[in-house]
């Protein structure tokens, strides 16, 4: 099952106050940026993050879940009505998240 446009409007609305947030859409779900960096995805109208020990200390239920069949799990992130635990939630595992690889070009 695809996520939907409208889970996908939800949940960037909700982000809104950290600023920088991007998204790219991968095979019917949605890679989520913050500053540059991929901090985890909407999958099946789920909102989960990656698994880094300051979003592991910072969340207040955890729940692992794989997004698709055959992936690493990640966290599911359940309190997506707290702006303000979202927000906070970011801002802690932004420093643990890797800066994604530039792509070459072929000539």
């Amino acid at each position: 099952m695809a996520s939907s446009q409208e889970y996908l409007q939800f949940i960037l609305g909700q982000l809104s106050q950290c600023g920088d947030i991007t998204y790219r859409a991968m095979m019917g779900e949605f890679i989520i940026y913050y500053r540059g960096k991929i901090i985890g995805g909407i999958y099946d109208d789920r909102f989960l993050v990656k698994p880094v020990k300051s979003a592991l200390a910072y969340m207040r239920v955890v729940s692992y879940e794989q997004p698709y069949e055959g992936a690493k799990e990640m966290l599911l992130v359940d309190e997506v009505d707290d702006q303000d635990y979202l927000s906070g939630l970011l801002k802690a595992m932004y420093n643990e998240c890797p800066t994604p690889k530039s792509k070459r070009r072929l000539k």
